[in-house]
């Protein structure tokens, strides 16, 4: 008798202890959950340094940022010239509305060679309006081509948009519009991306973060002067699939330099 009561409240025990275990999983997921981040109230780019606490988002280097013409510093360093190595067999694999931004994925083909490191094309994705502003200036569109290199880091290329006539590359990546907030779409069909860069490419480079969290400080930017011309439709009909002004707002450079490379 004795031996089945204790077999009973070993089970019972057992038993506790497992909805105890879930139901902290339970909250553990949760409290995640809630605590994810995003461009407004309590979890805004203002809260993200307590959101992501081992982050870099407090860091001095922060991005994005606005860039004054009369504080950058002209480059003549050729070496320092980027080389676009984009082909129009390079697959785009899917889409997906990751919450945050709508955000193309490609296979290997596409990249880039910047002070003599090769970065492979990884994704690329929307901010609106821009994040990055020129003389004060911010754009309907910003255009992140986020490039990453064997040692992971990373080379972004920006590129801004202005409203007017259509963009045959934007028409043709809004074509697998619209996604919900965590939908994804496979493609797997060659796209031709060299056609989202401006004729003039002239740029800007400088030394920043990431400008999601955790803001890792393992940037360079490339941000081109001259911006895109989109049409109206394209422009809200990316907004309509994003977060309502899903971008961060302006970091200090401190004592950062802001280069001009023209081409």
């Amino acid at each position: 008798m004795k031996s089945l009561l204790k077999i009973g409240f070993a089970v019972l025990l057992f038993s506790s202890l497992s909805c105890n275990k879930n139901e902290q999983k339970k909250m553990v997921k949760e409290e995640s959950h809630e605590m994810e981040w995003s461009y407004e109230g309590e979890t805004s780019p203002e809260h993200w340094a307590e959101l992501e606490k081992n982050s870099d988002c407090l860091g001095n280097r922060q991005s994005p940022i606005n860039i004054l013409d009369i504080n950058v510093v002209e480059d003549d360093n050729k070496e320092s010239v980027i080389n676009l190595h984009y082909s129009p067999s390079t697959i785009l694999k899917k889409v997906r509305n990751n919450g945050h931004s709508i955000q193309f994925d490609f296979d290997k083909g596409d990249s880039i060679a910047y002070n003599k490191i090769n970065y492979n094309l990884v994704q690329i994705h929307f901010h609106e309006p821009s994040e990055h502003t020129i003389n004060g200036i911010r754009y309907p569109i910003e255009i992140h081509l986020v490039h990453q290199s064997k040692e992971k880091y990373y080379t972004v290329l920006s590129v801004f948009g202005v409203e007017g006539e259509k963009s045959e590359a934007i028409e043709e990546m809004e074509s697998f519009l619209p996604l919900k907030k965590g939908e994804e779409r496979e493609i797997n069909k060659a796209f031709d991306l060299s056609r989202i860069f401006p004729e003039n490419k002239t740029y800007y480079s400088y030394g920043g973060s990431l400008t999601t969290p955790p803001c890792s400080e393992t940037v360079q930017w490339v941000i081109f002067k001259n911006p895109i011309v989109i049409s109206l439709e394209e422009v809200l009909k990316l907004k309509d699939n994003m977060p309502l002004e899903n971008y961060r707002n302006e970091q200090p450079i401190n004592n950062r330099l802001v280069y001009l490379h023209e081409l």
